[in-house]
């Protein structure tokens, strides 16, 4: 591998993500650059789609993307929580037993079709997105910094799939969803160069340490009182809207804020605008509003925005 500088920036790491994604994905700006706040920001990305859509091709190559260990779990049903964390294996050579670590134990890992497992097998996954650790036979065990986790999942229609939970929903800072791809996009994949030749050739952008670094200057993002009264507004409009059962959060509204930090800092700026609050509003908040009808709260969610007055 590549020696990588000791420093970086983060529009050297966005043009790098981007030449990446698309040498192997036909992702648009609206799919793309959700993932790249994702990262920065420190949060957890969910893609949703149909099988065969590309969506374990796209969480593979945001990993390769990182100079960090990379793990993969294909969740099925008889998954079970040993399985994610580890577990307490007899170990003759030293007459005991000794914890053997799972996969959840790397800096980035893929969990391939989360809603084809168990509810009891899922909150171990969750539990570690949430706190960065797992409890194991009555200890707790710290994962790796930075941990991220892609997460792919199906339509719930098809068989053999569980419900996520709203609150499981909730642990991911964006949710996108991948559609079919456009004409020319999908007869150039037909034409084109195999999509796993095309991963092979490609290579980190960042490293472990440089994106904690990164994380850091996010965090340092400023929100001025009237950019959050803006978000403040919105998420109220949420939870007295008539069509919703279950608005946004405070949770899900810092959540919101953090993934527009993000977005300020591939930017170059120090503070937020209103208008990363509006590019991130669907990827953020769409997965954490829920229709009473069981729809999708997406359109909903865009009419609110485009309702709810912009500070100037």
């Amino acid at each position: 591998m590549t020696a990588l500088p000791r420093t970086v920036r983060a529009a050297s790491v966005r043009a790098g993500l981007e030449r990446n994604l698309g040498a192997v994905v036909a992702a648009p700006e609206a799919v793309i650059e959700p993932i790249l706040c994702t990262l920065v920001a420190g949060g957890h990305l969910l893609l949703d789609g149909i099988p065969g859509i590309g969506k374990t091709l796209l969480a593979r190559t945001i990993a390769q993307s990182v100079a960090g260990e990379f793990r993969r779990i294909q969740f099925t049903n008889d998954v079970m929580p040993g399985d994610v964390t580890g577990s307490a294996v007899w170990r003759p050579d030293l007459g005991r037993f000794a914890f053997v670590r799972g996969p959840l134990f790397a800096n980035v890992v893929l969990a391939d079709e989360i809603n084809r497992t168990s509810p009891r097998t899922l909150s171990c996954l969750l539990e570690a997105m949430e706190s960065g650790a797992v409890s194991v036979e009555g200890r707790t065990l710290e994962l790796g910094r930075p941990f991220l986790v892609l997460a792919t999942r199906n339509p719930a229609e098809f068989a053999g799939t569980f419900a996520v939970p709203e609150a499981a929903l909730d642990r991911f800072l964006v949710r996108i969803g991948l559609d079919y791809p456009d004409a020319a996009a999908e007869l150039a994949l037909y034409a084109g160069q195999d999509a796993e030749a095309r991963l092979a050739t490609i290579r980190p952008v960042v490293d472990c340490d440089q994106l904690l670094a990164l994380r850091a200057e996010v965090e340092a993002v400023q929100v001025r009182p009237a950019v959050a009264e803006y978000a403040y507004r919105l998420v109220q409009a949420t939870r007295a809207h008539p069509e919703l059962r279950l608005g946004a959060s405070p949770r899900a509204a810092l959540a919101w804020l953090r993934a527009a930090k993000g977005r300020a800092a591939l930017d170059g700026r120090g503070y937020v605008l209103p208008d990363d609050l509006k590019a991130l509003a669907l990827p953020a908040l769409a997965h954490r509003v829920f229709r009473r009808d069981g729809a999708t709260a997406a359109p909903l969610l865009g009419d609110l925005v485009g309702a709810t007055p912009v500070p100037l």
